[in-house]
């Protein structure tokens, strides 16, 4: 059995819709997939690129990302919140799980997030230019620390199991030294709305030796304090430098 992991495949673009089409529907029948959100805004392309997911795999386990909540004209007056449960009715019916997985010694957990600009403040420039600011609703007078807060405590409670290996895996990014210092400047601006350092409390608290994450589109596997962190997004068409366009195996027995 092998774990797969891939994050940010956005099937509302055609060619990324066209490679999830083309995966093998023989290949991986024994694989479980880990999916670490962004995969469509709209709630029926997120259910056909689940459902075909889920033809594939032995076991599809998904994370929604910021762009799966985002909040449109289909889905009336309901806030990301409401958007969340949907979202979690569409993968169980999808055949996707969104829960907590175990096979003999391997334990695989997923763990919602958000961003709590615990790194960082945003500027003037992000408030205008990051699409989530209009693309998400959330109920009034709650702020980026309450929203994350209200992920996190869905995640409880966390306890490390001495007889099983945990692989964790979120969208965001648990830690802002996960960036590469070649990253140039002039896009750290991005910095705040990336993760929460909350999230690694998190992992660490599970006992978590790897960690799968998305949404930064920068792809890379890299150790930092006794954990193993990976990101794998496939991304847009267009980041073709930047990302392997393809699945990534992270554990196999």
């Amino acid at each position: 059995m092998r774990v797969l992991a891939v994050s940010d495949i956005h099937i509302d673009h055609p060619e990324n819709l066209g490679w999830l089409q083309g995966l093998s529907r023989v290949d991986h029948r024994d694989d479980v997939l880990v999916l670490a959100g962004d995969v469509a805004s709209a709630l029926p392309l997120l259910a056909h690129g689940l459902e075909l997911l889920a033809e594939r795999f032995r076991t599809v386990l998904f994370v929604p990302g910021n762009h799966d909540l985002w909040v449109g004209a289909d889905d009336g007056d309901g806030d990301s919140f409401a958007k969340f449960r949907a979202v979690e009715h569409v993968a169980r019916e999808s055949g996707a799980s969104m829960r907590a997985w175990r096979q003999g010694g391997l334990r695989i957990v997923p763990l919602l997030g958000w961003y709590d600009f615990s790194f960082g403040e945003p500027d003037a420039r992000l408030r205008l230019s990051w699409m989530d600011f209009r693309a998400c609703r959330w109920p009034e007078g709650l702020g980026a620390w309450d929203v994350t807060s209200a992920f996190l405590r869905l995640n409880a409670p966390l306890q490390p199991l001495a007889d099983a290996t945990t692989l964790t895996f979120s969208h965001f990014l648990p830690r802002i030294d996960l960036i590469p210092e070649r990253i140039p400047a002039t896009y750290r601006f991005l910095d705040p709305v990336l993760g929460s350092r909350r999230m690694d409390e998190q992992i660490r608290a599970l006992g978590g030796s790897l960690h799968v994450y998305g949404h930064s589109h920068v792809n890379q596997r890299i150790e930092r304090d006794g954990v193993t962190y990976v990101n794998n997004a496939f991304g847009y068409p267009r980041e073709r430098r930047i990302a392997r366009k393809d699945l990534l195996c992270v554990y196999e027995t």
